[in-house]
């Protein structure tokens, strides 16, 4: 029997949504957990100015600048990376912490938050930024929230993962 996979979750919440998601989702699947953190004077996002800089970086695509992360991301198997989604985008500061750590990502898995609509084109943004496929994908909806059918979806989404990696470590070779 191979040893259980080592995972990170990561992610970034403007509102404790994702991060709440997050939190769980570590939790089911033994994983560590962190933050991505803004770098620079002007990262606050809450309140209402938050909001709309959230948004208005989300729709220009502006270039956010992000701390390094305080894990050593070659200890993991797999990144499962989070994000609120807004206008059908993915966060500014996802973005840009998976495409400064894609080179040191050997497999990832996405997720996101979202109020209704929206979560393809910011999952395929964010695999984009990652560059690589992702093990797995999930959106949790404010609909599902409300109708208490997150934990079904996040549990659906870590046996996905599980079992994705699970395959991979069959297929890898012994030197």
């Amino acid at each position: 029997m191979s040893a259980p996979r080592r995972i990170l979750v990561v992610y970034y919440s403007r509102s404790g949504t994702t991060q709440r998601i997050a939190e769980l989702l570590a939790s089911e699947l033994g994983a560590d957990i962190e933050a991505i953190r803004e770098q620079g004077a002007h990262t606050a996002r809450s309140g209402a100015r938050g909001y709309v800089r959230s948004l208005l970086d989300a729709l220009r695509r502006r270039e956010v600048r992000v701390l390094a992360p305080i894990h050593d991301l070659s200890a993991y198997d797999a990144i499962v990376v989070g994000t609120p989604v807004w206008a059908s985008r993915a966060s500014a500061p996802a973005v840009a912490w998976l495409k400064a750590q894609r080179a040191r990502i050997r497999h990832v898995a996405l997720f996101c938050t979202l109020g209704g609509r929206g979560s393809k084109p910011a999952l395929d943004q964010m695999a984009k930024a990652a560059g690589k496929a992702p093990l797995a994908v999930c959106a949790i909806t404010a609909y599902d929230l409300r109708r208490r059918i997150d934990g079904t979806k996040r549990q659906g989404f870590g046996q996905k993962i599980r079992h994705r990696l699970a395959k991979l470590g069959q297929t890898d070779w012994v030197v």
